[in-house]
Parts: C-alpha cells; structure tokens; sequence
C-alpha cells in the first residue's frame, strides 16, 4: 500500500511522515508543494475580488469569486432540472403508449425524442466528445506519418515545406474552408453524424496534427546508433524494426506531440465553435456574451474556468499515460 501512495508524488511526504522518516523536512516538502500554491491562490482570489469591484462595464460590475461561485450553482441547478424536465417527458409518453397498448395490442407506438435545450454541463459532454474525436483523426494520421518521415530523410525533405506552410494557419481560417467543403461534400439524407460535429473535427485535426507529427520524427530520427545496430545485427525486418525499436525509443517524444496537440485541439475546439455556431462549450459563451443580462458576464466566468480546468485535466491524463506506457519513468506530473 505505501509503495503505491509513494507513486503519488504530492502524496509522498504524508507516507514519509506516517513512517517517520525526517518529518522536519517532510514538512517543509508539503510547505513547498501544497502551502506555496495555496498561498498564491488566495492572493489571487483577493485581487481578482477587489479589481472586480472596480470594474463595470455594459452588462453591470464584472463577476467576482462570489458571483461566479453563485452562476456555478445555477448552472448546476439548470442542468437537474432539464434533467428532470426530460425524466417526465419520457415518463408521461410511456404512460400514453401503455393506455394505447391497453386499448389495442397492435397499436404502433413511438417515443419522441427530447429536444429541451442543452444545459452547461451538457455542453461540457459536447466538447469534450469533439475535441477527443478530433484529436484522435489527428493522432492516427501524425503517429504513422511521422515515423515514415523520420525513418526517410528524402520523404521528410519532401513533406517538410507543407508543414513549415500550414503549420500557422489558424482555425479561423481553415473553419470557413472546411464548412463549405463539408457542406458539398456530407450530403446525404440520413447522416451518421451532425456537419457542425463533422466540421468541428476536421478543424480540430488540422490545427492539432503537427506537434505530433513533428516530435513522433524527431523522436523517430534521434534513434541511437547502438539500438539501429542491434536491430541490423539481428536482422529484423522494417515492421519488426519499428515495432521493437522505433516507437519504444520515441515514445517519450511521441507523447510530448500528443500533450501539445491536445492543449490546442482544445484551445482550437471552443473558438471554432464560438465562430461557427457548432454545440459546445464556445456557443454557450457566445451566447451568453449575446444575451446580454446581468448574469451573463458570471456565466461567461465559470466557463472559462470550467474551459482551463478541463484543459488541466487533459493535461494530467495525458502524462498520467506517457508515464504508464513509456520507460522513461522520470516524467513528473507538474
């Protein structure tokens, strides 16, 4: 059990005290790692408290902590009751059908589909699905591509142009393309898939794929020398070679691309949907900024704290990964 604690680095100095090894300097270790941050978050509590109150603008005095502390709770209290809200309505169509049923055995019966408006936390749901979607085309397409580009010079001297071209090209600009080739190109009259879904993961995957395709070469190229012997020596074929050699040297390279990638799939994701109007996190925004009421700049608060949060939590499960599968162990968490 302590062995497992002690791989929770913020944990460890806790263990460490609980065994009583050096609980002087255990204590200065959790001053360091938990007081310090601690400190530096009341501190900006207090400013942000007091600016705020300074501030005011078209909508009312800008949101506090305790304003947008309160829109949190709202929020949360909108989202059960919509939830609430759709349990009945599924409720009284299944007592309808039942007295249809009652009636005539062979009745046809239908269950119409709840169309309550999205709450925040289904908004939340929403991105989240885009942007791990859109991050995932993006990672299947960078992975395989950057190996073959590091393991190939030429192939990399031919492909590197197109990359140093697109690489900066913002979302703003790719969104308009990619809508209206989605729009000529998604026609059908029973899609799998909503355009403004389809559209959001494609901008996310061109914007999000170099990084990962970028660091998979450089990984790939700065393989050692005794490791590309090894596998000369023991005569392994090309996908043998990869397997065995290639991707375990560059995972740690690999991983650093795929960290990247998602923090601006992320970042990507909520200004494609701000612009084009697709479900998620940056159409609530937009919307409340368009609402215009005395709540909206609290509500635009909490999901811009909601937004860094998530982005924070991709983060860590991303690292979390690189540390389970990589053999360099050395990688903190911080």
């Amino acid at each position: 059990m302590s062995a497992i604690l002690l791989k929770m680095s913020w944990l460890e100095p806790f263990v460490k005290i609980a065994q009583g090894e050096r609980p002087g300097d255990q204590l200065m270790v959790i001053l360091r790692s938990i007081g310090v941050p601690l400190i530096g978050l009341v501190i900006f509590l207090f400013i942000w408290q007091v600016g705020a109150k300074n501030i005011n603008t078209s909508l009312g005095t800008f949101p506090g902590p305790a304003a947008v502390y309160e829109q949190t709770v709202n929020l949360f209290a909108e989202h059960n009751a919509e939830r609430e809200k759709e349990k009945a309505f599924y409720e009284r169509q299944e007592v309808r059908n039942e007295k249809k049923l009652a009636k005539n055995p062979d009745a046809e019966v239908k269950i119409r589909p709840y169309t309550g408006a999205p709450t925040f936390i289904d908004q939340i749901w929403t991105s989240l699905g885009t942007v791990m979607t859109g991050f995932l085309v993006a990672s299947l397409v960078a992975i395989p591509l950057g190996i073959m580009i590091g393991l190939n010079s030429t192939l990399y001297t031919a492909i590197n142009p197109l990359i140093q071209l697109f690489k900066p090209v913002s979302p703003l600009a790719w969104l308009p393309l990619v809508t209206m080739v989605v729009s000529a190109v998604y026609v059908t009259d029973d899609p799998m898939f909503a355009k403004s879904f389809v559209t959001s993961v494609i901008t996310v995957s061109l914007c999000s794929i170099w990084p990962t395709l970028l660091n998979t070469a450089v990984g790939v190229s700065s393989i050692s020398k005794d490791l590309q012997n090894v596998s000369q020596v023991l005569r392994l074929n090309w996908i043998t070679h990869v397997i065995k050699i290639v991707i375990p040297s560059a995972i740690p390279s690999i991983f650093t691309g795929l960290r990247l990638s998602l923090g601006i799939a992320w970042m990507v994701l909520i200004a494609a949907e701000m612009l084009a109007q697709n479900p998620g996190l940056g159409k609530f925004v937009w919307d409340e900024f368009q609402n215009g009421s005395s709540q909206s700049l609290g509500r635009i608060m909490v999901a811009v704290i909601a937004i860094g949060f998530i982005g924070f939590l991709l983060d860590r499960l991303m690292l979390m990964i690189q540390r389970k599968v990589s053999w360099d162990k050395s990688v903190a968490l911080r």
